[in-house]
């Protein structure tokens, strides 16, 4: 028998029964990243999450036979509606057994949550913050996760969401980019050598995590400006932006974070990751003094970088930004002996740099799918 409950956030075993669901699920499999579980359980936090300041969520399981095989967080966005006009729900967190009697059941308990709301779509997977990472994998099953910048999923998920009904909103495509094939055009890279000699346009490098606290809330602001024009864009609320800047410095290195200026002023910003994916695998989203100690020794050795947090104020892109852009993104490829890049997670909105990428020899080998339906 199929039921579907709500999760009562003050009862422990429910909270941690829904938090540590993907955990059982993909145990055995190789490209699954496990998030921090401390991570997972401030999501249901209403009291401590930033998320919670304006907006709203709950969070319901399904069982079959009284065993928990899915979950789903449905949540209201108000910032994100209040911007667009819209009146839409979005739902993240959902794990699933490959049942689709349970993921019917499952949605149509989201579907009546959000019309008892007044909202009329809804769309996702699409998480608390902007580092949540978004959509279904829906190409590249045979590759790993990056880190917990992205979701993984087995192929059955989009087969389950589109017999409920949904149909694609947006793709997130993220690109590989290979040291020896990543080719900077010579007019950009002469665009990008004379915006630096005339002086206007600066890169700001950082030696130390002081450094970067000190810009911590300048740098927060620019990456919330910088995707006005995509289609997830929506204003952050200080809380939310203090906590993208938290996860920011809790897995940085300093040396890989860029800031780009014009006199003065924070115009774009390229972050870049080490990618530690295998010492979180081998931690199972514990945080231990051992595990840090791995992800630190991770951190050096990584041959790959994730590039999630590439962008430029939209006023800049023809004033020769794009180009200083993309020119100290081959620099910190090349200057840190990275053998591969990905470009993490870049909607089809963003039209332009789609098709930048592949112009410097990228190549899209993971795709996430957001979707929506009509209530």
């Amino acid at each position: 028998m199929i039921t579907v409950e709500q999760i009562d956030l003050s009862n422990k075993k429910q909270v941690d029964d829904f938090v540590m669901l993907p955990y059982r699920l993909y145990k055995d499999c190789p490209q699954w990243v496990p998030p921090f579980i401390n991570d997972i359980r401030l999501m249901l936090n209403k009291k401590k999450h930033p998320f919670y300041e304006l907006n709203d969520a709950d969070f319901f399981a399904v069982y079959r036979d009284g065993r928990m095989v899915g979950r789903i967080a449905a949540m209201e966005n108000r910032s994100f509606n209040d911007y667009h006009k819209t009146k839409k729900a979005q739902f993240y967190l959902f794990d699933i057994e490959n049942d689709q009697e349970a993921a019917n059941a499952l949605f149509a308990r989201t579907f009546d949550w959000a019309r008892d709301r007044g909202l009329d779509t809804l769309v996702g997977p699409k998480g608390f913050s902007a580092f949540d990472g978004y959509g279904i994998l829906v190409e590249g099953f045979e590759e790993r996760q990056m880190m917990t910048m992205m979701n993984y999923n087995y192929d059955y998920y989009p087969k389950l969401v589109e017999t409920v009904g949904f149909e694609k909103e947006v793709d997130f495509v993220s690109c590989y980019l290979s040291r020896e094939n990543f080719r900077l055009p010579e007019k950009a890279q002469e665009i990008a050598r004379r915006v630096e000699e005339r002086g206007a346009f600066k890169v700001i490098k950082f030696k130390n995590k002081r450094e970067i606290v000190k810009m911590a809330n300048d740098i927060g602001h620019a990456y919330n400006n910088a995707f006005v024009n995509n289609w997830e864009y929506y204003p952050l609320t200080q809380g939310e932006i203090d906590l993208l800047v938290e996860n920011l410095l809790t897995v940085v290195n300093p040396k890989l974070i860029k800031i780009m200026t014009y006199n003065d002023k924070i115009i774009g910003f390229l972050l870049a990751f080490p990618d530690i994916s295998a010492a979180l695998q081998r931690h199972g989203g514990k945080i231990t003094i051992w595990g840090i100690i791995d992800m630190l020794i991770e951190m050096k050795k990584a041959k790959v970088v994730s590039l999630n947090g590439a962008g430029v104020l939209p006023e800049y892109h023809g004033r020769g930004g794009a180009a200083l852009l993309y020119s100290e993104m081959q620099k910190t490829i090349e200057d840190f002996n990275f053998e591969h890049a990905e470009l993490t997670q870049v909607a089809e909105t963003a039209v332009q740099m789609r098709k930048d990428l592949i112009n410097v020899g990228g190549r899209a080998y993971k795709n996430h799918r957001v979707y929506r339906i009509k209530l």
